[in-house]
């Protein structure tokens, strides 16, 4: 294996593989340096995304939700199975099988396309050039590099008063892996993550208690939304209290006591297992060597510019150890558009595009600007929105509940952004993911045919509802 590059990537998260790959398909001489480590102490490619993130929670958020279903809607249905009986061992072997599967696939994707994918810990030189150090034995290897790609991802936020033990006070992986359901969970923060991993397990068994420190739940997300979403979580039993601020999380043998204020003053619950959830910071320790001047903003994220260049001559960021969202497909979309970039490939990336998705039941996506922002920007706008609740689909998946919300400019009737809290809401943002990609106008929305019936058919009404014309409910 020679040691000298054309790209040489750090990382193989979902930024960093696909962007080696491009790179490979683009012709250019390819490595991969990757340090991940499970559990077990074994290497795996894929990063937090396949080994601990987005892979491993949706298989558990699928699993546990049959589960919930069969306990509470089959009966529904005609379909009498009596109460079901949970075999979490079995749960958590399959979401094993399917992390292992997509992250023996990266090995193979690599192999395919003939990047040199390498276990090891990097360290950009001064001089441009990569420092490995091998996971197996310890052993150096500069690799000389004409480029390199960054993309080391981002690690949990710990808290000062709640710093993880991995035990009674756990993060994101450890709630994850819980070999028995907990009778009471607490969860630090009601974003993304820690809706997702509640929502796991209140339907295995726990008794959830959410605290948000902001006052306005999803504060991110267009609030009419986050109210209908906030609501359908209410009723399937989890308990958020938002502008809940935790001072103190104390481990009392197998218990933590946690203290909180709120707008009635000190609180204090007791949970089994307190998982904090309060967002993630780039993961950048130990990867410049002292003299390698990169340059990092306040909240300790690599500046880049508009084609991700760092302030390291041919040094690139992309993903979460860099500015912007932290979602896997915007770090994937990044590693293309970089790997072309240094291509000298025409290459471009839309960040007013990239979706959003809460994978929770009812689940939560969006795209583009919420009616909080339109309002504050004042830009004049239209909007219309249409419940599930009409939709013959939806009503035979017994899932009738939320809605889809469309913004559109008043004046040019542009798609400005859509909102959804609802059945498969991360599947049917895709199209308009793709109509604001064109500049769609809700018109374009409104004359598109809609197969029927289908889920699909809310984001046509709602497109109609934007200029009063939906079919199907009351315009207002």
């Amino acid at each position: 294996m020679s040691n000298s590059y054309d790209v040489v990537v750090i990382g193989a998260g979902p930024g960093g593989y696909v962007a080696a790959i491009r790179a490979a398909q683009n012709g250019l001489k390819t490595a991969c340096v990757d340090n991940w480590q499970n559990r077990d102490g074994k290497h795996a490619f894929g990063g937090c995304c396949l080994n601990a993130g987005c892979i491993p929670s949706k298989a558990m958020l699928e699993s546990s939700e049959l589960f919930h279903r069969a306990g509470h809607e089959f009966e529904t249905h005609g379909v009498k199975v009596g109460k079901p009986e949970l075999d979490l061992a079995a749960m958590q072997k399959r979401k094993g099988r399917i992390v292992k599967q997509f992250t023996g696939g990266i090995s193979q994707l690599f192999k395919g396309n003939k990047v040199d994918g390498i276990p090891g810990t990097a360290r950009v030189l001064k001089d441009g050039n990569v420092e490995v150090t091998k996971l197996d034995g310890g052993e150096k290897e500069t690799l000389q590099a004409k480029n390199v790609i960054i993309a080391t991802g981002s690690t949990p936020v710990e808290l000062p008063f709640a710093k993880f033990d991995h035990e009674r006070i756990v993060d994101s992986w450890d709630a994850l892996d819980f070999d028995e359901v907990p009778k009471r969970l607490g969860v630090i923060g009601a974003g993304v993550i820690g809706l997702e991993m509640g929502s796991v397990w209140k339907r295995l068994g726990s008794e959830v208690t959410m605290l948000e420190a902001e006052e306005d739940f999803l504060w991110m997300a267009d609030q009419q939304i986050a109210k209908e979403a906030r609501k359908q979580f209410k009723k399937e039993g989890l308990e958020i209290t938002t502008g809940a601020k935790v001072t103190q999380a104390e481990v009392k043998g197998k218990e933590v006591k946690v203290t909180y204020e709120d707008k009635n003053g000190t609180q204090e619950v007791t949970v089994d297992k307190l998982l904090v959830a309060v967002g993630r910071r780039p993961y950048t320790d130990g990867l410049f060597a002292d003299d390698a001047k990169v340059k990092l903003d306040k909240r300790g994220f690599i500046e880049v510019d508009e084609h991700n260049r760092t302030s390291m001559k041919n040094v690139y960021a992309v993903g979460d150890c860099a500015p912007g969202l932290m979602l896997a497909h915007k770090a994937s979309e990044e590693g293309v558009f970089v790997a072309d970039v240094i291509a000298g490939k025409t290459a471009e990336m839309n960040h007013d595009t990239i979706p959003s998705i809460i994978y929770t039941a009812p689940e939560v996506a969006w795209v583009g600007r919420t009616e909080e922002q339109l309002k504050k920007d004042k830009v004049p706008y239209k909007s219309g929105s249409f419940g599930f609740a009409a939709n013959g689909r939806a009503q035979a998946m017994e899932q009738p509940h939320g809605m889809v919300k469309m913004l559109a400019h008043k004046d040019t009737d542009e798609i400005l952004g859509v909102h959804i809290v609802g059945p498969m809401a991360s599947e049917l943002i895709a199209e308009a993911v793709l109509a604001m990609e064109f500049r769609a106008s809700a018109e374009d929305i409104q004359l598109t045919i809609h197969a029927h019936p289908a889920l699909g058919e809310v984001i046509h009404e709602a497109a109609l509802a934007v200029d009063k014309r939906a079919l199907h409910g009351i315009n207002r």
